[in-house]
């Protein structure tokens, strides 16, 4: 995934597909068989929001783990997420986004986000403006 800034806003997707649906999180997905976790994290930039970005760097491996009702593992995913910086583009819904927009940093706490987004969020910001 990639946290992509652009003056003191942050690009974020609704996702428009069960599970998570209407849920707001980071541009981001799977890597296709021989594709670099950056270059995915470019690839999937561009199809959810159709925004163009300069990688900076990696801000993070963040954990995603989910259980059951009964404490059941049922899903463990590993994210790299990425930080960079708005070349091209407005942001528009594409790919699996139902909208995607930048959002000020201080109003990211307003949006239903995914477990930790805020918190990971804060700190891709925090390493970008090193």
């Amino acid at each position: 995934s990639a946290a992509i800034f652009r003056g003191d806003t942050v690009l974020l997707v609704e996702r428009g597909k069960p599970p998570r649906n209407g849920i707001w999180s980071l541009p981001g997905g799977h890597i296709e068989p021989g594709e670099t976790a950056m270059a995915a994290a470019l690839r999937e930039l561009g199809e959810e929001t159709g925004v163009g970005a300069e990688i900076g760097g990696l801000a993070d491996v963040h954990d995603v783990i989910h259980h059951d009702a009964s404490g059941q593992l049922t899903a463990h995913y590993v994210l790299a997420v990425y930080w960079g910086r708005w070349t091209t583009g407005e942001p528009r819904a594409g790919s699996d986004s139902a909208d995607a927009r930048f959002v000020p940093m201080a109003e990211i706490g307003g949006y239903p986000l995914t477990h930790g987004a805020v918190a990971l969020i804060r700190h891709c910001a925090a390493v970008a403006n090193r």
